[in-house]
């Protein structure tokens, strides 16, 4: 699993947020600006596997995120996703949410269709990460 191997640090990724539930970083194939993932540490596949309390812990860390998501990409909107199954569209199977901003006039994606920019990401992860912290 590809976000196991994140958490266990063996893949790096554009870290945001981490606590001792879960991870927050950039999607790597990001749909917006500030495409974001939290995920939670433990593996289960899916909403219909996952302990109540990292479910939660998800949540939990999805509203200040949300804020500063908006303030950062001067948003017009939110996209909040999560997935279970591929019948519903789930691409990676490890309970996760998507956080991405919207904008009047933007088709909305849950997946990007490219890669983006690592160095803008890199930039992106640091600045979002910042602001988080004085929130969180």
């Amino acid at each position: 699993c590809i976000f196991c191997q994140i958490v266990a640090g063996k893949t790096p990724c554009f870290k945001i947020h981490e606590d001792e539930h879960t991870l927050t970083f950039l999607d790597l194939f990001p749909a917006a600006p500030g495409h974001s993932l939290i995920i939670t540490k433990p593996h289960w596949d899916d909403i219909f596997s996952a302990e109540p309390d990292y479910i939660a812990a998800v949540a939990k860390n999805s509203v200040p995120l949300a804020g500063v998501l908006q303030s950062y990409t001067n948003a017009d909107g939110l996209g909040v996703h999560q997935l279970n199954k591929p019948a519903a569209g789930q691409t990676v199977f490890h309970y996760h949410m998507h956080m991405i901003p919207a904008f009047e006039g933007r088709a909305l994606q849950l997946h990007g269709r490219s890669q983006g920019n690592v160095e803008e990401l890199a930039a992106e992860a640091e600045e979002i990460a910042a602001l988080l912290a004085k929130v969180i």
